[in-house]
């Protein structure tokens, strides 16, 4: 056989070379035909969705609020705690709710071209917003809180232009709510602390960690994202190979993801986070639509963002959004896939994670809108490529057992602790007896149990398996 047959010529060489110069040339500008960077969309390359500095305190001219921050969690208990302490600090926790309700309304207009500081602004107001609530004691029948004009009429002023909801969100308590350990370090989870907490409890610092590991780790499969959606021509075999690599990569970060969230359990126990943290995350829907909910003093009540007061909610992620739409999971259930959803299915909250988006930043919700409309579907596409079909549907089993994760984390620390008594009251004893007596009446009555809720105010067991189900119906069946 004779070798040379398999070589170049100098003139196909050249040919090869100028086609190879075109190609690149074809893909730098065809990618960027239509197509948006995540720069855009104010997504930082390095960090994603979360800041790539640290929040700077507010201005003097907003010095009363910082000021408020710091001074709630020496003073402020729940308001139904009834423990020494409690009692107290009681005439100290009134007395900084009465600075609070006499306080003036800050202009925010000096604000409103510096979105980091609106970005403080917001988680400033927002947690003093949950501080002044869940210490005020409860009543009975139950009424609804009033949120002083003072906090109110700024919080949803600063709210309009960041295009968030005016309440304590995902990023209040996760994305924007730390500082470095060492400032001339880059950012990584190793070198964040936080910033506010409610209970001042290492529970409290971990939970929101392990949160801040997994939307720091998502940066990964953000990049994943962009690359996809930057491919000029997804015909050639070059193209179709980076995609299954990348999917098998992607994979993998999913199920790094898990582990981050199974890593919860070490260093967050579930009755400390039940009975002192989460009651602070809770927004004004959290009881259910039978509770009253909460008034915004000064603000008319027919304000579009008044909409918008649950608590903050995991289902809150940008990084999760984002993942959900790229693999094209059907939470709406708008496409005919099988197996055919439940009975349990069909009575789930479909418009959840939609609403969810509200409580993202507008530009966020804006990126998540601009990757909902693209043209190109990672799932389509693998439905019509065989090579892509098994690196697909691993993807999608790997976000499946996530969720599978996540459903039993809230079950141990939500539905397992909503069970145990309440360690606030005055004596456990008393309280066990009470929670005896209160069950026993349940049981004489007929059973129709209130369900338990998430801190976005759905119903948690069923919402949880209908995320989880309407990812296993994406799997591409052969």
């Amino acid at each position: 056989m004779d070798i040379t047959q398999f070589l170049l010529c100098p003139s196909q060489i050249q040919y090869a070379l100028r086609s190879t110069l075109n190609y690149f040339l074809a893909s730098t500008r065809r990618a960027n035909e239509g197509h948006r960077p995540q720069t855009d969309f104010d997504i930082d390359p390095t960090t994603g969705f979360v800041p790539p500095e640290p929040l700077p305190r507010l201005p003097s001219d907003y010095k009363i609020w910082e000021d408020a921050l710091s001074e709630a969690p020496d003073v402020l208990r729940l308001g139904d705690d009834m423990s020494d302490e409690a009692k107290e600090l009681s005439s100290d926790g009134e007395a900084w709710r009465d600075r609070i309700r006499s306080r003036p309304v800050l202009d925010i207009q000096r604000l409103k071209d510096q979105p980091r500081l609106l970005q403080r602004a917001h988680l400033v107001l927002a947690w003093l917003v949950q501080y002044y609530v869940h210490s005020l004691p409860p009543t009975s029948p139950p009424t609804p809180k009033r949120v002083p004009e003072s906090l109110a009429v700024p919080l949803v002023e600063v709210s309009k232009v960041l295009g968030i909801a005016p309440i304590i969100t995902f990023a209040d308590t996760i994305t924007w709510n730390w500082v470095p350990i060492n400032p001339d370090r880059p950012v990584s989870i190793d070198n964040m602390a936080l910033a506010h907490s409610f209970s001042g409890r290492d529970d409290e610092r971990h939970f929101y960690q392990v949160q801040a590991a997994v939307e720091l780790h998502g940066t990964q499969l953000l990049r994943i994202i962009e690359d996809y959606n930057r491919i000029p021509n997804l015909d050639d075999f070059t193209s179709i190979f980076k995609v299954a690599r990348d999917l098998t990569r992607l994979t993998a970060i999913i199920e790094e993801i898990s582990d981050l969230i199974q890593s919860m359990r070490s260093g967050c126990d579930p009755h400390i986070f039940y009975w002192e943290m989460r009651p602070w995350f809770d927004g004004s829907d959290a009881g259910g639509p039978s509770q009253p909910g909460w008034i915004y003093e000064g603000v008319d009540p027919h304000t579009p963002e008044l909409q918008y007061l649950s608590g903050p909610s995991g289902g809150q992620s940008t990084v999760m959004h984002a993942l959900d739409l790229f693999l094209d999971i059907d939470h709406k259930l708008q496409q005919k896939r099988y197996p055919s959803p439940s009975a349990e299915n069909k009575r789930a909250d479909h418009g959840f994670m939609d609403r969810m988006r509200h409580y993202m930043l507008g530009k966020h919700r804006a990126y998540l809108d601009y990757l909902e409309k693209s043209p190109r579907s990672i799932r389509e596409l693998a439905q019509g490529t065989p090579t892509l079909r098994e690196p697909y549907n691993n993807a999608v089993s790997a976000l499946k057992k996530l969720r599978t994760l996540h459903m039993r984390v809230a079950c141990l620390y939500v539905v397992n602790m909503s069970k145990t008594a309440n360690p606030r009251s005055a004596c456990p004893v008393a309280a066990m007896m009470e929670r005896q007596a209160a069950t026993m009446e349940a049981d004489a009555r007929p059973k129709k149990r209130e369900p338990i809720r998430g801190t976005g105010g759905n119903e948690l067991a069923l919402l949880l398996k209908a995320g989880r189900d309407a990812t296993s119906r994406a799997t591409l069946k052969n």
